[in-house]
């Protein structure tokens, strides 16, 4: 009996082939952007998370600024006079300040304007190496006062390309030698910066003191929120001593509450994105809806025969929802398989691309199937008071209508 509804379903479809495929063009669109930017959004969810997972649990990122936002929008530095306070602290291993800036560097024939950090290296290979995952692929990390830099990735594979350990550079009229280069750090803003000592830095920038943010590593053995408030009070009371302030002016945060933030301002981002995308799926299920009832308008009288000849409500009702269903289920094919392709084009496309975060768009069985279940679903549910509309003539009075 079903496959008797599915065949008259098909045939009334193939009757209209121009009016059905622009029904089913709004449901495609709709499961096209549901599984397109719910994938990039997971990727992009996954790619920053993964990020941050590579720091220790024992590091705490300290930074100028009310909240994380206004830090990293701020443009202030900490001081030495900070630094230096956040390293006294009680729980504190070590600390890495990271200044950066942005200079031409020369490279045979070639000039380049890349972004180059200082590091104190002899105080922060421990941290870097265990904490942060920093690994050379060649050479090593910088001496101090060997005026040696130290590559990213992309750096040594698509910024100069054909530089080697050992080349020579210049940067603001002085030599630097290639100490080594490192493997990916997972975010092509990091891989894409030199890094040099922490004095070499300063001399080539001219900036003598302070960074836009700090690590600070604990100590084995002390909780990490205890350190946080302890680094906290340090803070406070060295402002307060410097220019009065009462209220502090610094971000003091846990790799861990970091994870977390983010995690949660990227949930939030995905229920935007799935409401966003639920609208266009709704504007089909109109669209369908519309079809149907102008589809039931335009076969009353086939309807008042079928009745006639001894087809119950159920049947009448059966036949439309296969009708709005198959809609809606190919509409949901259609639409993930564009989705899916946009989503792994955009992956190649930023791969090439100077993004912050490398991008791997997230295509999981469950998504697929959701695409597909609720465009049928939505189709169902739009063919439904078309289908009871249509159960409900009177076989007399539709076999009268013109």
């Amino acid at each position: 009996m079903y496959y008797e509804y599915f065949k008259v379903a098909v045939k009334n479809l193939r009757v209209r082939p121009l009016r059905s495929w622009l029904t089913i063009l709004g449901i495609v669109i709709g499961i096209f952007l549901v599984t397109s930017l719910m994938s990039l959004s997971e990727g992009l969810k996954n790619s920053i998370m993964g990020e941050l997972q590579t720091m220790g649990g024992d590091l705490i990122i300290v930074m100028p600024g009310e909240d994380m936002f206004s830090s990293l929008m701020g443009g202030n530095d900490l001081t030495d006079a900070d630094l230096n306070s956040i390293e006294r602290t009680r729980g504190v291993e070590t600390i890495v300040a990271m200044p950066w800036g942005a200079e031409i560097v020369r490279y045979e024939d070639e000039a380049k304007t890349i972004l180059i950090t200082g590091i104190s290296f002899e105080r922060a290979i421990t941290l870097l190496k265990e904490d942060m995952g920093w690994h050379t692929i060649e050479g090593d990390f910088p001496r101090s006062g060997r005026r040696e830099i130290l590559l990213g990735n992309l750096v040594a594979k698509n910024i100069l390309p054909d530089i080697r350990v050992g080349d020579e550079v210049t940067i603001k009229g002085k030599r630097f030698y290639v100490s080594g280069y490192l493997r990916s750090l997972g975010n092509s803003q990091d891989d894409s910066m030199i890094m040099m000592d922490l004095e070499d830095f300063r001399l080539v920038t001219g900036k003598r003191e302070g960074a836009p943010m700090a690590m600070a590593k604990v100590v084995s053995g002390f909780e990490v929120a205890d350190v946080v408030r302890n680094i906290e009070e340090s803070l406070e009371e060295t402002r307060k001593r410097r220019v009065g302030e009462d209220t502090p002016s610094f971000s003091v945060l846990s790799s861990d509450t970091v994870s977390d933030m983010v995690g949660s301002i990227m949930g939030i981002l995905q229920v935007a994105v799935f409401a966003f995308a639920s609208i266009a799926i709704i504007v089909g299920g109109i669209g369908v809806t519309n079809t149907m009832f102008t589809s039931v308008n335009e076969r009353t009288k086939e309807i008042g025969i079928l009745k006639a000849v001894g087809a119950k409500k159920s049947d009448i009702v059966m036949i439309f929802l296969f009708e709005s269903g198959i809609i809606g289920l190919i509409g949901g094919v259609l639409g993930v398989i564009l989705g899916v392709a946009t989503s792994k084009g955009a992956e190649l496309i930023l791969a090439y691309a100077n993004q912050m975060f490398y991008l791997e768009a997230h295509l999981s069985f469950f998504l697929i199937f959701f695409g597909v279940a609720f465009s049928f679903f939505i189709g169902c549910i739009s063919g439904y008071l078309p289908a009871r509309k249509a159960a409900m003539l009177e076989p007399v009075d539709a076999l009268r209508y013109e």
